[in-house]
């Protein structure tokens, strides 16, 4: 494929795979595609490891990695004197182990005390200190693109991969955001839609791309709601350089989904996904579980903490949850869930990733001839197309489109 994408980064598709999985990030990458490792997942010593991982897999072929930065956290994190296990009020704590109760696991402390240092890490993960040093891990690494999401880049982080010839890329989900993005100095835009898993913002990928695409002069890449060859096409169409996937790659072979939640997805319809704090402390998409329930609905919840401080709340409960769902625990198959965007509903197969990206691949070709049928009388017919004559109403030749 020919895009303005493809030529920045040396792929043969336009196909951006985020992951916190490095299975899927180098089987999309070895596919002709680009994948993307979610670097807060990771400690810098241990994405050291996973780059090394990846490095020894693609051969050289373009690769990336995306960090959180908001620009919003709780004030607690820039305090290196506080520990944040001890910053999660005692009401929210009582929360999850009256869930744990009320749905049949062992009522035990999602935070024990023994895990402050290690809830400190993760949680700083989200600073612009914590970013910076997986920054500077990546950069030791022959990464192609740095993406950063939740907010524009810290001005270290743009000058550090600028220095190391890496383009910088940002999620957004208003056009406002973009040119703010821009005006950083980006290299790539994200232009996110509300149907997106993870954190997403409100308006519809649909509406969001074109507009985005006519505020800012540099690339743009669609996501949310994408995960097919038809769904490619249209952002293309929309003005889009390529595509930026997630959810796709939650039921794929290599991915790291909990078994018992990919089922979940595998079931789920497009419907059964909610926009909600209750896992990070900023809206996030993802699946419609009690978890979910209980703290957006329950009159007893005392709701969602500020990001990072719900973060490590609810990933210390979910790591219990998980387990127990896996031992096949119904209270905790009810409350396990995962993020995930809208196109859960046509995720029904588990599949290689490599697949992934050839069907998608088919499909988007299949689309192209199916729009050409539509508009041209010389192309297969297509059922249900539309043809144009070759002159108008009044006798005059019509441009071909």
């Amino acid at each position: 494929m020919r895009t303005t994408i493809c030529e920045m980064f040396g792929v043969d598709f336009p196909i951006f795979a985020f992951s916190h999985c490095r299975d899927v990030v180098a089987a999309v990458t070895n596919a002709g595609g680009f994948g993307v490792l979610g670097a807060v997942a990771y400690s810098p010593e241990q994405l050291d490891t996973e780059l090394t991982w990846i490095d020894e897999r693609v051969g050289g072929r373009p690769y990336g990695v995306d960090v959180l930065v908001p620009g919003r956290i709780d004030s607690s994190v820039t305090d290196l004197g506080t520990r944040l296990a001890d910053a999660i009020p005692q009401r929210h704590r009582d929360f999850v182990t009256h869930l744990f109760g009320k749905y049949g696991l062992d009522a035990r402390e999602p935070l024990p005390v023994s895990l402050s240092a290690y809830a400190d890490e993760v949680g700083r993960r989200v600073t612009a200190e914590g970013a910076g040093g997986l920054i500077d891990v990546a950069l030791r690494h022959p990464i192609r693109l740095i993406a950063s999401a939740l907010g524009p880049p810290p001005p270290e982080m743009a000058d550090k991969a600028r220095a190391a010839g890496v383009p910088v890329a940002a999620l957004v989900g208003t056009v406002e955001h973009a040119r703010r993005q821009v005006a950083a100095g980006v290299d790539v835009v994200v232009a996110q839609g509300t149907e997106a898993g993870g954190h997403t913002g409100e308006i519809s990928t649909m509406v969001l791309v074109p507009q985005v695409v006519d505020a800012v002069d540099v690339p743009v890449l669609a996501a949310g709601g994408i995960a097919d060859g038809r769904q490619m096409a249209a952002a293309l169409a929309l003005g889009a350089e390529g595509v930026w996937c997630g959810s796709v790659w939650l039921t794929t072979e290599e991915a790291e989904t909990p078994p018992s939640v990919r089922d979940k997805m595998l079931s789920a319809a497009s419907s059964d996904t909610v926009r909600s704090r209750c896992r990070t402390g900023k809206p996030a998409r993802q699946l419609r579980s009690a978890w979910t329930q209980e703290w957006d609905e329950a009159p007893e919840s005392p709701g969602a903490l500020p990001m990072p401080l719900q973060l490590l709340l609810a990933e210390g409960a979910m790591a219990g949850i998980n387990r127990a769902a896996e031992r096949g625990d119904p209270g905790a198959r009810e409350l396990a869930g995962y993020f995930v965007g809208q196109v859960v509903g046509q995720l029904n197969q588990v599949k290689p990733a490599r697949r992934v990206v050839h069907d998608m691949i088919e499909e988007f070709a299949s689309a192209v001839a199916r729009m050409r049928a539509v508009t041209h009388d010389d192309a297969p017919a297509v059922p249900g197309g539309i043809s144009f004559p070759s002159e108008d109403v009044e006798g005059r030749e019509t441009t071909e489109v």
